[in-house]
């Protein structure tokens, strides 16, 4: 398999449903972390349902409709990003991320984000790169400036999630606003 070096001592790499085992118990690390903004780490809770969630992007990366990539620092899984969707006809995609305390700091989401961006412009030709998050998430919203994203607008109370609506911003980046290797 591949790695893309994103600092001395941290790595993407594609992420297996052979690897549900380390991605749970990663998901287990993260869940108090990442549950007030991915629904999906409330459902990855055992094993069978950790390999499920990979599986799912498995078969989009299949079907050339979404990927999933781990983070490793230090050869732990501390977070990962994702094409969240992919659709090489219309040339857009949508880009999410995640990551547990210890894989935070040290702009390994930001440079993961890059590194897919680039991807989906420069080899795939993709015109239109997307970001959905909540409001009310600081740190995701930040990642979205820190690529160069543009808030396209905001969806009033657009989702539930445990109990509470919550508004999600959409930011974006077109192809010729972006600069290869940034």
């Amino acid at each position: 398999m591949f790695a893309v070096p994103l600092a001395e001592n941290a790595e993407l790499r594609p992420l297996e449903p052979w690897q549900a085992a380390e991605f749970l118990a990663h998901i287990d690390r993260a869940r108090a972390h990442t549950d007030p903004w991915i629904p999906w780490a409330t459902r990855s809770t055992d094993l069978d349902s950790a390999r499920a969630t990979l599986q799912r992007y498995a078969d989009q990366q299949a079907a050339d409709s979404g990927r999933i990539y781990g983070i490793w620092r230090d050869g732990t899984l501390v977070g990962g990003v994702m094409f969240v969707s992919f659709n090489a006809q219309s040339g857009v995609c949508e880009i999410g991320a995640w990551t547990e305390p210890a894989g935070e700091g040290g702009g390994l989401i930001t440079a993961a984000v890059r590194v897919l961006i680039d991807y989906a412009f420069t080899t795939r030709g993709l015109h239109r790169a997307e970001w959905w998050c909540s409001a009310g998430n600081a740190r995701s919203r930040a990642v979205a400036e820190r690529v160069g994203m543009s808030l396209d607008g905001t969806l009033r109370e657009w989702y539930p999630h445990n109990g509470v609506r919550h508004d999600k911003q959409i930011w974006s980046i077109l192809a010729p606003e972006w600069t290869p290797g940034a």
